[in-house]
């Protein structure tokens, strides 16, 4: 497949052109002409880069890319070895933020949905569609207990978390979104939901759970935003033709 047909195929399965987001959607760094082996990971981080070497890789894709807004904008130190590395290698480097979180079947939220089981979903933010909402409220089959809870976000995302557990009212309906949303934790107590989960937690976040009467989860920030990575893998392997794969490179943050 030519880089830029690649790239359309991107564009039209995540459409970056609905969000306004904090980094650019789409090639970030040109690499080949032709894309077969494509790696998929979190971060764009130098051991990722690496392993897509020793995999010879011609294109990588992740949700956290480079050129962020308000970061230092010169090529020097890491952010320098890092895009040496792939202009030396001749690889693609695609970044997708938010279309990657918001995606109803392939993104982030959607995964983790789909791992903890929850049926009848809508956006997290109210009167925005499902496909362009940053989270996703939904209802587990029955009730559980808060233990019971536990366990499954544990086991979906492969790690303890952290549960700041303020009632012993069964749970039924679940918001999250993956990553560094814990300001979203307002909206979830907006939507009903008797629990929310997200990746990281700050400060404030558990007084806000505390007086608000909303359980709170923050099962990791690398950890919640594995699942659409996994999910472009598969569907560049089984959809389109390429060969592709996810690298899980840790973080336990």
């Amino acid at each position: 497949m030519l880089r830029s047909e690649f790239e359309l195929l991107l564009n039209k399965t995540l459409s970056p052109s609905r969000f306004k987001d904090y980094a650019p959607n789409g090639l970030q760094v040109e690499g080949k002409k032709e894309i077969n082996r494509v790696v998929t990971g979190v971060t764009a981080s130098q051991a990722l880069i690496d392993a897509a070497i020793d995999y010879k890789a011609d294109a990588i894709f992740v949700h956290h890319g480079y050129f962020w807004k308000n970061e230092d904008p010169r090529i020097v130190g890491m952010k320098y070895r890092r895009i040496a590395s792939l202009i030396k290698n001749d690889i693609n480097l695609y970044g997708y933020h938010l279309p990657l979180d918001a995606h109803p079947t392939l993104g982030n939220n959607a995964g983790l949905a789909d791992a903890i089981g929850l049926l009848n979903r809508s956006g997290l933010q109210v009167g925005v569609p499902i496909e362009e909402s940053i989270g996703v409220v939904g209802e587990l089959n029955e009730p559980v207990s808060s233990d019971v809870f536990r366990r499954i976000v544990e086991s979906a995302v492969g790690r303890s978390v952290l549960f700041e557990c303020v009632n012993d009212r069964p749970i039924r309906r679940v918001a999250l979104c993956t990553g560094g949303a814990q300001g979203y934790i307002e909206q979830a107590v907006a939507v009903g939901a008797d629990v929310f989960i997200t990746g990281e937690v700050s400060e404030q976040t558990i007084h806000i759970a505390r007086e608000m009467d909303i359980h709170f989860i923050a099962a990791g920030h690398h950890a919640t935003e594995r699942f659409g990575a996994q999910s472009m893998a598969a569907y560049l392997s089984s959809e389109c033709g390429l060969e592709a794969v996810f690298i899980d490179v840790d973080n336990p943050a």
